[in-house]
């Protein structure tokens, strides 16, 4: 971290000689130690050095940014130039701005240390498992790694903030066979930060290696029909993405096209429904400590309990629109758990679709979606039946949220997110 601090103090002198009005940058550093397999056999392993800056200068109300890998001397300074080029060519705009003066700050988090000689063995034990328990899947490749990294954040207010962290990703790639029959390929991540338990315990590994047995001689869904779509976290992920980028965003607040610009502090959603971010929740592994405004990032809710709290507003937007900045840029998502068992949510369903992942076009500005539902599983009769192919989604993204069948009692935290399978009514599902 010494050598990055004389970094950063060559880059803020460098910028008040150039009497630059306002700026911020940070400066960061990481090493990543990599271990792959391929198969059951362990085939790489190598140690990947990264590190990067990023410049902003505000100028007579101009803005100009500049990103670079180059952490010399030479290197800052032409990134500098490079800043106040964008500045004098930007147009001039007063919401542009940075955050008043957070204090100075030092955070350490998570695995900082690598254990590697434990992360072997776990990975060890993490194939074994998955050959005992499940003998019909086929790891492709695994891919962990070690990274512990290093930024320094500071701008012209006065806010100086120096971290250090360190967590372990595991990334699985897997499909399933028996015989000529087999899948496609399928993806599971966790990260973490203890070793203390075994992997395949983690995040979404067990649903996702059973799943992918289900599906090894999958059928096509014939008809159509309005019925309960239930959510895996996974793909429950994507769709709140969508939902509050396409309703609560900066952009569509910014141009006026969020059916919730004037909803703050009204009921959008079932009173079953908060969601929002904590960078301290337990379940996150390093979280935000700092927003890419300078603000220091603070758990907050955008829906509680049905009601809409706050739109999604970076700084910028917050200026332009008159409207309150959000001090999160949105990572660490959290979604209240219900009280139900996915197992007695299900065994009320009369006919719907479990739904591992999803692909279609970005939604309507009205929420309107249509797409492929992936990886998914018909529901007849309150049981999971049969894994289906070729079968489309309908539905509204506000609505859905109105229409909660059930939000189970378990989540699936992956390291980055925490979030339940959501069972909701009223989505058209179509076969060939």
């Amino acid at each position: 971290m010494s050598e990055l601090k004389q970094k950063a103090d060559f880059l803020e002198n460098l910028l008040k000689e150039r009497a630059v009005e306002k700026y911020a940058f940070s400066l960061r550093e990481s090493e990543k130690q990599e271990l792959n397999t391929e198969g059951d056999t362990f085939k790489l392993m190598r140690t990947v050095f990264g590190g990067g800056a990023g410049v902003t200068v505000y100028q007579a109300g101009r803005k100009g940014s500049a990103s670079g890998n180059d952490l010399s001397e030479e290197g800052l300074a032409a990134l500098t130039e490079s800043a106040l080029a964008a500045a004098e060519s930007a147009p001039e705009d007063p919401a542009h701005d940075i955050a008043p003066d957070q204090g100075k700050h030092a955070f350490t988090q998570g695995a900082v240390e690598a254990d590697f000689d434990r992360f072997f063995d776990r990975l060890e034990e993490m194939q074994t498992d998955i050959a005992a328990e499940y003998p019909s899947v086929h790891v492709m490749e695994m891919v962990a790694d070690h990274t512990a990294g290093r930024t320094i954040y500071r701008n012209s207010n006065g806010t100086c903030a120096e971290s250090v962290s360190g967590w372990y990703d595991v990334t699985v790639e897997f499909s399933a066979g028996d015989g000529e029959k087999n899948t496609g390929l399928e993806y599971a991540f966790q990260r973490l930060d203890s070793l203390d338990g075994k992997l395949i315990d983690l995040g979404d590994f067990r649903r996702k290696f059973e799943a992918i047995q289900r599906q090894i001689d999958p059928a096509p869904l014939s008809g159509k029909f309005e019925g309960t779509a239930v959510f895996t976290p996974g793909c429950l992920l994507d769709f709140i993405g969508m939902t509050l980028d396409n309703y609560a965003g900066g952009g569509v607040i910014l141009d006026g096209t969020s059916q919730w610009l004037d909803k703050v502090g009204e009921k959008v959603a079932d009173e079953r429904i908060t969601i929002g971010f904590d960078p301290f929740d337990p379940r996150i592994v390093c979280g935000e400590r700092l927003t890419g405004d300078g603000y220091l990032s603070e758990p907050v809710n955008v829906i509680e309990n049905g009601v809409l709290k706050a739109h999604m507003l970076g700084l910028y937007a917050a200026n332009k629109t008159g409207r309150p900045v959000l001090k999160n840029d949105g990572s660490d998502l959290i979604m209240k758990p219900g009280a139900e068992s996915l197992e007695t949510i299900l065994a009320g369903i009369e006919k719907g679709l479990l739904i591992g992942g999803f692909s279609g076009g970005h939604p309507g500005a009205n929420g309107e979606f249509s797409g492929v539902a992936k990886n998914s599983f018909l529901i007849e009769h309150g049981r999971v039946t049969r894994a289906v192919t070729e079968t489309m989604i309908n539905g509204n993204l506000g609505e859905m949220l109105q229409h909660v069948r059930g939000i189970s009692k378990e989540t699936d935290d992956s390291g980055l997110f925490s979030l339940p399978y959501l069972a909701v009514d009223g989505i058209v599902i179509s076969g060939k």
